[in-house]
């Protein structure tokens, strides 16, 4: 058995982290698969996806500052269309996580958190959720 669906994200800046586990966990919920596996892939070229942990908002906003610093806005960049940064750290995040399913419940670490990682807002997104019965 396996459960295909869309999570909508929208960003309001050019740059976020956005915490979509509460999204997976309604998904996984509805899906009434208690063992398996979840894939969220994010299917854009300047977005990628991450967990980490979301108990301290400060988190999401030193990855995010980190990521500024290895990788500015500005620079000596070839791409025409001035977001050359947001690929890199978007290759950096990578475009999906795998999520074992236990029991009906992601498992997750006590602090973590899916976060959905903006770029290149602020744009209407897409997350794709696969879940997969073991």
């Amino acid at each position: 058995m396996s459960l295909f669906t869309v999570i909508d994200v929208k960003s309001e800046k050019r740059t976020q982290f956005i915490d979509i586990t509460a999204s997976v966990r309604e998904c996984l919920a509805g899906s009434g698969v208690s063992e398996g596996v979840a894939v969220i892939f994010v299917p854009h070229t300047t977005a990628g996806i991450t967990i980490n942990e979301n108990a301290d908002p400060s988190v999401p906003g030193d990855i995010i500052a980190g990521l500024a610093r290895l990788v500015p806005e500005s620079g000596d960049y070839q791409h025409a269309e001035g977001n050359s940064d947001a690929h890199i750290k978007a290759s950096l995040m990578g475009s999906s996580v795998t999520v074992i399913i236990k029991e009906g419940q992601l498992l997750l670490g006590t602090w973590q958190g899916i976060f959905f990682c903006e770029f290149d807002g602020p744009r209407k997104r897409k997350a794709w959720l696969n879940i997969t019965a073991a």
